[in-house]
């Protein structure tokens, strides 16, 4: 069954407008009777019965809310360093399938891209878009938020994650792998920080320390960025998710 996100709380009637409605219409070609599922702001699901249908707009009746299993049981935030080229579109929409909860897309001193505040606004809007596509595509029922570019000290200091688990990944040496980590912590949130191409820099590296971030190795190999985010993701939805089974 069809999954769509609403931009509204699941209620007894709800409206899908904009490019899924042209979706439904014109490409689907799905008439009033047919059923859908449909996800909302309140991160609750429900079953839907289509009512009318026209590109511009189509009602849906509620039938009935669903128990959604389709997201993690922990909230795992990935701090990327901005990438070049398409690689940020790659993370984002991988890491969105296995389960990512936000990203904040973030400077460094060794990013190679450098946006403007117009640019910023732009590329984050293509990336949320990227975000709701694969979280339709896999099967959730949320879509993970991509947070403004911000800088990394600045993520250092939101007070919104003052108590997540906070992981630094490191090519340099480490006191500690991530296994080893992730066994030691329990806690519902983590924020999990990824270097650019030119990975962070010793000055990045101590004011992390200082935040009480831990810096961990994934072993002797060096990746790429887009390997090292989705393999330690992986790693930490595996140990502490759902990737296990």
């Amino acid at each position: 069954m069809r999954r769509f996100f609403i931009d509204a709380p699941i209620s007894q009637t709800m409206v899908i407008d904009g490019t899924d409605a042209r979706h439904i219409a014109s490409v689907l070609r799905m008439t009033a009777g047919d059923t859908v599922l449909v996800s909302g702001q309140n991160k609750k699901s429900g079953k839907a019965e289509i009512t009318q249908v026209s590109p511009e707009a189509v009602q849906l009746r509620l039938i009935e809310l669903i128990e959604d299993k389709t997201e993690p049981p922990l909230a795992v935030y990935l701090v990327q360093g901005l990438a070049k080229g398409e690689k940020m579109d790659f993370i984002v929409q991988k890491a969105v399938e296995l389960g990512v909860y936000g990203i904040i897309p973030a400077v460094t001193e060794h990013c190679v891209v450098k946006y403007d505040l117009a640019k910023q606004t732009e590329k984050v809007a293509r990336w949320q878009k990227i975000a709701r596509e694969a979280a339709k595509q896999c099967g959730r029922s949320y879509i993970p938020e991509i947070l403004p570019v911000t800088r990394l000290a600045d993520v250092l200091k939101n007070n919104e994650f003052v108590s997540a688990s906070k992981i630094m990944l490191y090519e340099g040496q480490a006191s500690q792998g991530l296994k080893q980590t992730l066994t030691e912590t329990g806690r519902p949130t983590y924020l999990l920080f990824i270097g650019p191409e030119g990975g962070f820099s010793s000055d990045e590296v101590e004011l992390c320390l200082g935040h009480g971030v831990k810096v961990v190795t994934m072993g002797p190999r060096i990746m790429r960025t887009e390997t090292a985010a989705l393999a330690a993701l992986t790693a930490v939805m595996y140990q502490c998710g759902d990737l296990g089974g």
